[in-house]
Protein backbone atom coordinates (compact mmCIF):
# COMPACT_ATOMS: atom_id res chain seq x y z
CA UNK A 1 0.00 0.00 0.00
CA UNK A 2 1.47 3.22 -0.83
CA UNK A 3 0.89 7.04 0.97
CA UNK A 4 -1.96 7.51 -1.17
CA UNK A 5 -5.16 5.86 -0.62
CA UNK A 6 -5.95 3.07 -2.49
CA UNK A 7 -7.59 3.84 -6.10
CA UNK A 8 -11.10 4.60 -5.90
CA UNK A 9 -13.49 4.25 -8.94
CA UNK A 10 -13.37 6.92 -11.67
CA UNK A 11 -16.00 9.41 -10.53
CA UNK A 12 -17.62 11.21 -13.04
CA UNK A 13 -18.25 15.48 -11.59
CA UNK A 14 -21.92 15.54 -10.57
CA UNK A 15 -23.87 17.41 -12.77
CA UNK A 16 -25.16 20.70 -11.56
CA UNK A 17 -27.96 22.84 -13.68
CA UNK A 18 -27.10 25.49 -14.69
CA UNK A 19 -27.59 28.94 -12.95
CA UNK A 20 -29.51 32.08 -14.20
CA UNK A 21 -28.01 35.00 -11.67
CA UNK A 22 -29.39 38.58 -11.95
CA UNK A 23 -29.23 41.05 -9.38
CA UNK A 24 -31.84 43.34 -8.88
CA UNK A 25 -31.54 47.36 -8.10
CA UNK A 26 -32.31 47.25 -4.97
CA UNK A 27 -29.04 44.56 -4.17
CA UNK A 28 -30.93 41.87 -4.36
CA UNK A 29 -29.06 38.55 -5.34
CA UNK A 30 -31.67 36.07 -7.69
CA UNK A 31 -30.37 32.70 -8.82
CA UNK A 32 -32.98 30.44 -10.61
CA UNK A 33 -31.90 26.93 -11.50
CA UNK A 34 -34.15 25.64 -14.25
CA UNK A 35 -34.72 21.55 -13.32
CA UNK A 36 -37.23 19.11 -14.63
CA UNK A 37 -38.67 16.71 -15.06
CA UNK A 38 -40.58 17.04 -11.67
CA UNK A 39 -43.21 19.63 -11.55
CA UNK A 40 -41.95 21.46 -8.06
CA UNK A 41 -40.26 24.32 -7.32
CA UNK A 42 -38.04 25.11 -4.46
CA UNK A 43 -37.82 28.68 -3.41
CA UNK A 44 -35.19 29.65 -0.41
CA UNK A 45 -34.69 33.59 0.77
CA UNK A 46 -31.38 33.55 2.81
CA UNK A 47 -30.60 36.68 4.78
CA UNK A 48 -26.86 37.38 5.97
CA UNK A 49 -28.42 37.89 9.76
CA UNK A 50 -28.69 35.27 12.29
CA UNK A 51 -29.31 34.40 15.93
CA UNK A 52 -25.12 35.30 16.68
CA UNK A 53 -26.66 39.12 15.60
CA UNK A 54 -29.81 39.32 18.04
CA UNK A 55 -30.07 42.19 20.08
CA UNK A 56 -32.11 40.50 22.52
CA UNK A 57 -31.34 36.81 22.37
CA UNK A 58 -33.34 34.75 20.50
CA UNK A 59 -34.84 37.52 18.48
CA UNK A 60 -33.98 36.61 14.94
CA UNK A 61 -35.14 32.65 15.60
CA UNK A 62 -38.63 33.95 16.85
CA UNK A 63 -39.19 36.65 14.62
CA UNK A 64 -38.44 33.87 11.12
CA UNK A 65 -41.22 31.02 12.83
CA UNK A 66 -43.66 33.54 13.39
CA UNK A 67 -43.34 35.02 9.76
CA UNK A 68 -46.44 32.28 9.04
CA UNK A 69 -48.33 33.16 11.60
CA UNK A 70 -49.80 36.60 9.32
CA UNK A 71 -48.41 38.34 6.88
CA UNK A 72 -50.04 41.07 4.45
CA UNK A 73 -53.34 41.29 5.56
CA UNK A 74 -53.60 37.12 6.32
CA UNK A 75 -54.32 35.67 9.31
CA UNK A 76 -52.52 32.85 9.91
CA UNK A 77 -55.24 30.33 9.15
CA UNK A 78 -55.97 31.93 6.07
CA UNK A 79 -51.94 31.26 5.13
CA UNK A 80 -52.42 27.80 6.13
CA UNK A 81 -55.58 27.37 4.18
CA UNK A 82 -53.78 28.79 1.12
CA UNK A 83 -50.54 27.05 1.43
CA UNK A 84 -52.67 23.47 2.33
CA UNK A 85 -54.74 23.48 -0.19
CA UNK A 86 -52.36 23.59 -3.10
CA UNK A 87 -49.73 20.72 -1.56
CA UNK A 88 -47.17 23.52 -0.59
CA UNK A 89 -45.08 24.20 2.49
CA UNK A 90 -43.46 27.70 3.78
CA UNK A 91 -41.68 27.97 6.84
CA UNK A 92 -39.10 30.95 8.18
CA UNK A 93 -36.20 29.60 9.95
CA UNK A 94 -32.81 31.09 11.75
CA UNK A 95 -29.37 29.43 12.67
CA UNK A 96 -26.70 31.35 14.08
CA UNK A 97 -25.30 32.66 10.59
CA UNK A 98 -28.39 32.97 8.40
CA UNK A 99 -31.76 33.86 8.67
CA UNK A 100 -34.13 32.68 5.93
CA UNK A 101 -37.83 31.72 4.54
CA UNK A 102 -38.35 28.33 2.56
CA UNK A 103 -41.20 27.83 -0.06
CA UNK A 104 -42.06 24.23 -1.85
CA UNK A 105 -44.69 24.23 -4.03
CA UNK A 106 -46.17 22.47 -7.10
CA UNK A 107 -45.04 24.78 -10.14
CA UNK A 108 -48.02 24.93 -11.26
CA UNK A 109 -49.36 27.53 -8.37
CA UNK A 110 -46.33 29.45 -7.88
CA UNK A 111 -47.65 32.07 -9.25
CA UNK A 112 -50.07 32.09 -6.37
CA UNK A 113 -47.39 31.24 -3.86
CA UNK A 114 -44.94 33.52 -4.61
CA UNK A 115 -46.68 36.79 -3.20
CA UNK A 116 -47.43 34.87 0.12
CA UNK A 117 -44.01 33.96 0.51
CA UNK A 118 -42.81 37.71 -0.07
CA UNK A 119 -45.60 39.13 2.49
CA UNK A 120 -43.82 37.19 4.99
CA UNK A 121 -41.02 38.74 3.67
CA UNK A 122 -42.19 42.15 3.45
CA UNK A 123 -45.63 42.64 5.82
CA UNK A 124 -45.04 40.05 9.18
CA UNK A 125 -47.55 41.06 11.29
CA UNK A 126 -46.48 39.98 14.51
CA UNK A 127 -49.90 39.99 15.87
CA UNK A 128 -49.69 39.83 19.78
CA UNK A 129 -51.73 36.78 19.80
CA UNK A 130 -49.92 35.01 17.89
CA UNK A 131 -46.87 36.08 19.37
CA UNK A 132 -48.24 35.20 22.96
CA UNK A 133 -49.30 31.71 21.77
CA UNK A 134 -45.36 31.07 20.21
CA UNK A 135 -44.14 32.48 23.03
CA UNK A 136 -45.89 29.35 25.54
CA UNK A 137 -44.70 26.84 22.66
CA UNK A 138 -41.29 27.90 22.94
CA UNK A 139 -41.50 28.07 26.57
CA UNK A 140 -42.58 24.25 26.70
CA UNK A 141 -40.36 23.31 24.27
CA UNK A 142 -37.33 24.34 26.27
CA UNK A 143 -38.76 23.23 29.46
CA UNK A 144 -38.69 19.56 27.81
CA UNK A 145 -35.36 20.16 26.39
CA UNK A 146 -34.17 20.82 30.00
CA UNK A 147 -35.64 17.71 31.24
CA UNK A 148 -33.85 15.45 28.23
CA UNK A 149 -30.49 14.84 29.55
CA UNK A 150 -28.64 15.15 25.88
CA UNK A 151 -30.60 18.05 25.08
CA UNK A 152 -28.83 19.17 28.58
CA UNK A 153 -25.59 17.83 27.66
CA UNK A 154 -25.72 20.06 23.99
CA UNK A 155 -26.97 22.89 25.55
CA UNK A 156 -24.49 22.89 28.40
CA UNK A 157 -21.87 22.43 25.25
CA UNK A 158 -22.55 25.39 23.54
CA UNK A 159 -21.54 27.06 26.53
CA UNK A 160 -18.65 25.50 27.53
CA UNK A 161 -17.01 25.91 24.20
CA UNK A 162 -18.84 29.14 22.75
CA UNK A 163 -19.24 31.71 26.13
CA UNK A 164 -18.09 34.86 25.70
CA UNK A 165 -18.90 35.09 21.75
CA UNK A 166 -21.91 35.92 19.79
CA UNK A 167 -22.26 31.85 18.91
CA UNK A 168 -22.75 31.17 22.63
CA UNK A 169 -26.53 31.53 23.25
CA UNK A 170 -29.29 28.64 22.11
CA UNK A 171 -30.83 30.29 18.28
CA UNK A 172 -34.19 29.75 20.06
CA UNK A 173 -32.71 31.81 23.44
CA UNK A 174 -33.39 31.68 27.24
CA UNK A 175 -36.41 31.44 28.79
CA UNK A 176 -36.04 34.65 30.84
CA UNK A 177 -35.14 35.77 26.55
CA UNK A 178 -38.70 34.81 25.00
CA UNK A 179 -40.67 36.35 28.18
CA UNK A 180 -39.05 39.63 27.65
CA UNK A 181 -39.61 39.39 23.88
CA UNK A 182 -42.30 42.12 22.49
CA UNK A 183 -43.31 43.23 19.20
CA UNK A 184 -41.32 45.99 19.05
CA UNK A 185 -37.83 43.73 19.23
CA UNK A 186 -39.22 41.66 16.67
CA UNK A 187 -39.92 44.60 14.37
CA UNK A 188 -36.46 46.16 15.29
CA UNK A 189 -34.74 43.11 14.14
CA UNK A 190 -36.58 42.98 11.22
CA UNK A 191 -35.58 46.82 10.29
CA UNK A 192 -32.48 46.72 11.24
CA UNK A 193 -30.95 43.30 10.57
CA UNK A 194 -32.81 42.06 7.08
CA UNK A 195 -33.00 43.66 4.02
CA UNK A 196 -32.24 42.79 0.17
CA UNK A 197 -28.52 43.80 -0.27
CA UNK A 198 -27.15 41.04 2.56
CA UNK A 199 -29.61 38.42 0.79
CA UNK A 200 -30.16 35.87 -2.18
CA UNK A 201 -32.92 34.29 -3.23
CA UNK A 202 -33.00 30.94 -4.87
CA UNK A 203 -35.57 29.26 -7.40
CA UNK A 204 -34.76 25.24 -8.07
CA UNK A 205 -37.29 23.23 -10.18
CA UNK A 206 -39.16 23.38 -12.93
CA UNK A 207 -38.98 26.93 -13.72
CA UNK A 208 -38.24 29.55 -16.51
CA UNK A 209 -36.33 32.48 -15.45
CA UNK A 210 -37.92 34.68 -18.52
CA UNK A 211 -41.17 33.76 -17.75
CA UNK A 212 -40.69 34.14 -13.00
CA UNK A 213 -38.46 37.27 -13.10
CA UNK A 214 -41.10 39.54 -14.07
CA UNK A 215 -43.26 37.99 -11.13
CA UNK A 216 -39.94 38.29 -9.05
CA UNK A 217 -39.43 41.95 -9.84
CA UNK A 218 -43.01 43.36 -9.13
CA UNK A 219 -42.46 41.56 -5.44
CA UNK A 220 -38.88 42.32 -4.38
CA UNK A 221 -37.81 44.85 -6.64
CA UNK A 222 -39.14 47.87 -4.61
CA UNK A 223 -37.85 45.93 -0.90
CA UNK A 224 -35.34 48.67 0.58
CA UNK A 225 -33.95 48.72 4.10
CA UNK A 226 -31.70 47.22 5.89
CA UNK A 227 -27.88 46.80 6.04
CA UNK A 228 -25.77 47.69 3.12
CA UNK A 229 -22.82 45.04 4.10
CA UNK A 230 -23.09 41.76 6.11
CA UNK A 231 -21.59 42.08 9.72
CA UNK A 232 -18.69 40.31 11.17
CA UNK A 233 -17.93 38.07 13.52
CA UNK A 234 -14.72 37.87 15.62
CA UNK A 235 -12.86 34.59 15.08
CA UNK A 236 -12.53 31.87 18.23
CA UNK A 237 -9.99 29.97 19.35
CA UNK A 238 -10.05 27.22 22.43
CA UNK A 239 -13.27 26.13 24.11
CA UNK A 240 -14.16 28.66 26.85
CA UNK A 241 -13.99 26.19 29.68
CA UNK A 242 -10.95 24.21 28.09
CA UNK A 243 -9.23 21.60 30.43
CA UNK A 244 -12.36 21.65 33.09
CA UNK A 245 -15.13 19.45 33.58
CA UNK A 246 -19.12 20.54 33.66
CA UNK A 247 -21.04 18.54 35.29
CA UNK A 248 -24.89 19.22 34.79
CA UNK A 249 -26.29 17.42 37.73
CA UNK A 250 -29.14 15.25 36.99
CA UNK A 251 -29.51 12.97 40.42
CA UNK A 252 -32.13 10.85 39.12
CA UNK A 253 -30.07 9.82 36.45
CA UNK A 254 -28.43 6.25 36.31
CA UNK A 255 -26.55 7.25 32.89
CA UNK A 256 -24.43 10.14 32.00
CA UNK A 257 -24.41 12.04 28.98
CA UNK A 258 -20.80 13.12 27.95
CA UNK A 259 -19.64 15.76 25.37
CA UNK A 260 -16.37 16.37 25.20
CA UNK A 261 -15.78 19.60 22.76
CA UNK A 262 -13.24 21.93 21.44
CA UNK A 263 -11.88 24.39 18.95
CA UNK A 264 -12.84 24.01 15.43
CA UNK A 265 -12.23 25.43 12.42
CA UNK A 266 -14.67 27.44 10.29
CA UNK A 267 -16.72 26.81 7.18
CA UNK A 268 -14.32 26.75 3.76
CA UNK A 269 -11.61 26.18 5.94
CA UNK A 270 -8.73 24.79 3.27
CA UNK A 271 -8.58 21.55 5.24
CA UNK A 272 -12.03 20.84 4.89
CA UNK A 273 -11.63 17.77 2.95
CA UNK A 274 -9.03 15.42 5.17
CA UNK A 275 -10.92 16.73 8.12
CA UNK A 276 -14.09 15.76 6.47
CA UNK A 277 -12.25 12.01 5.50
CA UNK A 278 -10.03 12.15 8.99
CA UNK A 279 -13.25 12.80 11.58
CA UNK A 280 -15.78 10.34 9.55
CA UNK A 281 -12.76 7.48 10.16
CA UNK A 282 -12.22 9.09 13.89
CA UNK A 283 -16.09 8.86 14.75
CA UNK A 284 -18.41 9.22 11.70
CA UNK A 285 -19.72 6.22 10.92
CA UNK A 286 -20.98 2.51 12.16
CA UNK A 287 -17.83 1.26 11.74
CA UNK A 288 -15.71 4.32 13.16
CA UNK A 289 -13.01 4.15 15.51
CA UNK A 290 -15.12 5.53 18.47
CA UNK A 291 -17.60 2.69 17.62
CA UNK A 292 -15.53 0.21 17.51
CA UNK A 293 -14.00 0.69 20.82
CA UNK A 294 -16.41 2.48 23.07
CA UNK A 295 -19.73 -0.35 21.48
CA UNK A 296 -18.18 -3.05 19.68
CA UNK A 297 -15.28 -4.04 22.32
CA UNK A 298 -16.52 -3.28 25.29
CA UNK A 299 -20.31 -2.47 25.23
CA UNK A 300 -20.23 1.28 26.85
CA UNK A 301 -22.59 2.78 24.88
CA UNK A 302 -25.13 2.04 22.13
CA UNK A 303 -23.73 5.15 20.22
CA UNK A 304 -20.20 7.28 19.81
CA UNK A 305 -19.12 9.83 17.23
CA UNK A 306 -17.64 13.22 16.48
CA UNK A 307 -18.32 16.14 14.10
CA UNK A 308 -16.96 19.35 13.30
CA UNK A 309 -19.65 21.99 13.28
CA UNK A 310 -17.91 24.57 10.73
CA UNK A 311 -20.11 28.58 10.72
CA UNK A 312 -18.67 31.07 9.07
CA UNK A 313 -16.69 32.53 11.48
CA UNK A 314 -15.03 30.04 13.66
CA UNK A 315 -15.99 25.94 14.58
CA UNK A 316 -16.27 23.42 17.63
CA UNK A 317 -15.35 19.82 17.23
CA UNK A 318 -17.15 17.59 19.26
CA UNK A 319 -16.77 13.78 20.77
CA UNK A 320 -20.46 12.56 21.87
CA UNK A 321 -21.41 9.24 23.31
CA UNK A 322 -23.38 8.20 26.98
CA UNK A 323 -22.54 5.73 29.59
CA UNK A 324 -23.62 4.00 33.20
CA UNK A 325 -22.65 6.05 36.00
CA UNK A 326 -20.01 3.31 36.83
CA UNK A 327 -18.14 3.70 33.54
CA UNK A 328 -17.84 7.28 32.97
CA UNK A 329 -13.85 7.61 33.19
CA UNK A 330 -13.58 4.80 31.47
CA UNK A 331 -15.73 6.31 28.33
CA UNK A 332 -14.11 9.40 28.59
CA UNK A 333 -10.11 7.97 28.63
CA UNK A 334 -11.18 6.05 25.01
CA UNK A 335 -12.78 9.11 24.16
CA UNK A 336 -9.78 11.58 24.62
CA UNK A 337 -7.56 8.46 23.85
CA UNK A 338 -8.68 8.08 20.25
CA UNK A 339 -8.70 11.48 19.21
CA UNK A 340 -5.19 11.62 20.74
CA UNK A 341 -4.19 8.64 18.90
CA UNK A 342 -5.33 9.83 15.96
CA UNK A 343 -3.48 13.70 16.36
CA UNK A 344 -0.56 11.43 16.84
CA UNK A 345 -0.62 9.23 13.61
CA UNK A 346 -4.05 9.86 11.41
CA UNK A 347 -5.85 7.08 9.78
CA UNK A 348 -4.31 4.31 7.80
CA UNK A 349 -4.53 3.95 4.30
CA UNK A 350 -7.13 1.39 4.69
CA UNK A 351 -9.27 3.38 6.92
CA UNK A 352 -9.10 6.65 4.66
CA UNK A 353 -9.92 4.39 0.93
CA UNK A 354 -12.98 3.04 2.90
CA UNK A 355 -14.32 6.01 4.12
CA UNK A 356 -13.91 7.73 0.39
CA UNK A 357 -15.55 5.06 -0.50
CA UNK A 358 -18.28 5.55 1.61
CA UNK A 359 -18.60 9.37 1.26
CA UNK A 360 -18.54 9.88 -2.49
CA UNK A 361 -21.45 7.36 -2.98
CA UNK A 362 -23.34 8.65 -0.02
CA UNK A 363 -22.88 12.36 -1.08
CA UNK A 364 -25.08 12.16 -4.68
CA UNK A 365 -28.16 11.54 -2.45
CA UNK A 366 -27.98 14.33 -0.59
CA UNK A 367 -28.49 16.19 -3.73
CA UNK A 368 -31.52 14.33 -5.14
CA UNK A 369 -34.15 17.24 -4.65
CA UNK A 370 -35.03 20.67 -5.41
CA UNK A 371 -34.80 21.77 -1.80
CA UNK A 372 -31.52 19.99 -1.33
CA UNK A 373 -29.76 21.63 -4.09
CA UNK A 374 -31.31 25.17 -3.34
CA UNK A 375 -29.70 24.64 0.53
CA UNK A 376 -26.56 23.40 -1.27
CA UNK A 377 -26.13 25.98 -3.80
CA UNK A 378 -27.06 28.87 -1.29
CA UNK A 379 -24.21 27.32 1.04
CA UNK A 380 -21.86 27.62 -1.95
CA UNK A 381 -22.59 31.40 -2.13
CA UNK A 382 -23.27 32.15 1.69
CA UNK A 383 -20.03 30.85 2.77
CA UNK A 384 -17.64 32.17 -0.29
CA UNK A 385 -17.32 28.77 -1.21
CA UNK A 386 -15.40 27.65 -4.64
CA UNK A 387 -17.88 27.31 -7.56
CA UNK A 388 -17.10 23.97 -8.18
CA UNK A 389 -17.84 22.94 -4.56
CA UNK A 390 -20.41 20.36 -5.27
CA UNK A 391 -19.43 19.18 -8.78
CA UNK A 392 -16.23 18.34 -7.92
CA UNK A 393 -16.83 17.51 -4.10
CA UNK A 394 -16.17 13.58 -4.06
CA UNK A 395 -12.92 14.14 -6.33
CA UNK A 396 -11.83 16.59 -3.77
CA UNK A 397 -12.53 13.93 -1.05
CA UNK A 398 -10.86 11.03 -3.10
CA UNK A 399 -7.65 13.08 -3.64
CA UNK A 400 -7.15 13.14 0.42
CA UNK A 401 -4.08 11.10 0.87
CA UNK A 402 -3.62 9.73 4.41
CA UNK A 403 -0.62 11.81 4.74
CA UNK A 404 -2.83 14.96 4.42
CA UNK A 405 -5.38 13.72 6.44
CA UNK A 406 -2.65 12.97 9.44
CA UNK A 407 -2.02 16.49 8.75
CA UNK A 408 -5.23 17.75 9.49
CA UNK A 409 -5.95 15.60 12.18
CA UNK A 410 -2.59 16.88 14.03
CA UNK A 411 -3.25 20.85 13.05
CA UNK A 412 -6.89 20.72 14.24
CA UNK A 413 -7.82 18.37 16.78
CA UNK A 414 -7.51 19.30 20.29
CA UNK A 415 -4.04 18.81 21.92
CA UNK A 416 -4.39 17.58 25.82
CA UNK A 417 -5.88 20.40 28.07
CA UNK A 418 -7.93 22.50 25.20
CA UNK A 419 -10.81 20.24 25.42
CA UNK A 420 -13.75 21.24 27.91
CA UNK A 421 -15.87 17.94 29.13
CA UNK A 422 -19.47 18.21 29.58
CA UNK A 423 -21.82 15.57 31.40
CA UNK A 424 -25.35 15.04 32.58
CA UNK A 425 -25.60 13.11 35.72
CA UNK A 426 -25.45 12.45 39.20
CA UNK A 427 -23.21 15.03 40.40
CA UNK A 428 -22.53 13.29 43.58
CA UNK A 429 -21.58 10.18 41.89
CA UNK A 430 -19.96 11.56 39.08
CA UNK A 431 -17.23 14.34 40.75
CA UNK A 432 -14.95 11.87 42.63
CA UNK A 433 -14.51 10.00 38.96
CA UNK A 434 -14.10 12.40 37.01
CA UNK A 435 -11.83 15.36 38.58
CA UNK A 436 -8.50 13.91 37.32
CA UNK A 437 -9.30 15.44 33.93
CA UNK A 438 -9.86 18.88 35.28
CA UNK A 439 -11.56 21.36 37.58
CA UNK A 440 -15.13 20.35 38.19
CA UNK A 441 -17.78 22.70 37.92
CA UNK A 442 -21.25 21.49 38.83
CA UNK A 443 -24.30 23.38 37.67
CA UNK A 444 -27.63 23.07 38.30
CA UNK A 445 -30.40 22.15 34.94
CA UNK A 446 -32.23 25.81 35.83
CA UNK A 447 -28.85 27.55 35.08
CA UNK A 448 -29.39 26.96 31.12
CA UNK A 449 -33.14 27.45 31.07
Amino acid sequence: MTARASKTPALRPLKVPVQDETTLANGLKVTIVPRGPLPLVSVRLLVRSGAAFDDRKGVADFAARLLRRGAGGMTADEISEAVDFVGASISGWASEDAWGIALNTPSKHLEKMLPIFAALLLEPTFAEDELELLRRRTLAQITNELDDPGALADRALLKAIWQGHPYGHEVSGSMSDIRALHQEDLRKYVRGHIGPQISQLMLVGDVKTDAVMPMIRSLFGSWAGGPVTPPLLPPWGDAAMAGRVLIVDKPEQTQVQMRIGAGGVKRGHPAHFPLAVMSTVLGGGFTSRLVTEIRVKRGLSYGAGCHFDMLSAAGSFTVSSFTKNETIQTLIEIGLGEVAKMRAKGPSPKEVATVQRYISGLYPARLETNDAIAGALSDVSFYGLPADWISQYRQRICAVTPKEAAAAARAHLFEKGKEAIVLVGNAALLAPKVEKFGPVTVWKPSQLE
